[in-house]
């Protein structure tokens, strides 16, 4: 109980840390802590140090500039500054396993908390990583060299990144955990992966997409020029969060599919 209580002091202290550092904001700060408790709760320290090299290794990562990445940033929606949205659009699905696991232990739900781990840092990396560079990357739907940036858009750099942050996730998991074997965390760095592609194709697909009537320049971001943007393309409600979570989902989906049809063949 104590161990508890001194762990979410540090979940609460290193939130704080990181909205002083300008790496959240102060709703981003709240829902850090929420999800913190709740993973604290299922899975302790080993869980808290999945999710703090998660979020440890996408904050460095996103302080890491370039031309290309600045010029990408006025595309993207996102910010290097996390907010509410953002944390539980990354970090919603693991915290609810965990509480899972914390009301109901089983191997499944440890399996799904790591899984939507690894997929929400397969995409960070790619993301991130991807931006860097030399070449322009090519939109997976069409094949055709897309801006820096741009959902939907993939380069080499991106997909061994992608590949990359996956494996991280998994590879710690076996470290922190145990009681995993080597099959399972491969399919946990093959799941992660997946959902990075779906994260991929879903923004390329349905993802809003606007254009600023005062540069002529398309954007995610609803105002641009300090004037509002018009939907060029994709649904207006589907932003990045919408895609981060559907695509973590999709990898939770994934990993569950192939384990349990595996389990039941078996």
């Amino acid at each position: 109980m104590l161990t508890d209580v001194i762990y979410m002091a540090g979940i609460a202290a290193a939130a704080i840390a990181a909205y002083a550092a300008a790496a959240l904001s102060k709703s981003g700060m709240i829902a850090a802590i929420a999800v913190g408790i709740s993973v604290e709760l299922g899975f302790h320290l080993p869980g808290l140090l999945l999710l703090g090299a998660f979020f440890v290794s996408s904050s460095l990562l996103s302080k890491i500039k370039s031309k290309e990445k600045r010029k990408a940033e006025k595309i993207s929606q996102k910010g290097s500054r996390r907010d509410a949205v953002q944390v539980l659009a990354n970090g919603g699905a693991s915290a609810v396993f965990s509480l899972l696991y914390w009301l109901h232990p089983s191997q499944l739900f440890l399996l799904l908390f790591i899984v939507c781990l690894a997929a929400a840092n397969s995409d960070t990396w790619a993301s991130e990583i991807g931006v860097l560079s030399k070449k322009r990357p090519w939109h997976l739907l069409n094949f055709k060299k897309a801006e820096r940036g741009t959902s939907g858009a993939v380069s080499l750099t991106g997909t061994i990144a992608a590949i990359s942050g996956s494996l991280f996730i998994a590879l710690l998991s076996m470290v922190l955990l145990k009681e995993l074997t080597i099959d399972q965390t491969l399919k946990i760095a093959l799941s992660g992966f997946i959902g990075c592609l779906a994260d991929t194709l879903l923004g390329g697909a349905v993802q809003a997409e606007y254009t600023c009537h005062i540069c002529g320049g398309r954007t995610e971001k609803t105002i641009h020029c300090d004037e509002k943007t018009i939907l060029a393309k994709g649904i207006s409600w589907v932003n990045n969060d919408v895609v981060n979570a559907a695509s973590i989902m999709i990898a939770a989906l994934f990993l569950f599919i192939i384990t349990t049809r595996i389990a039941v063949y078996n």
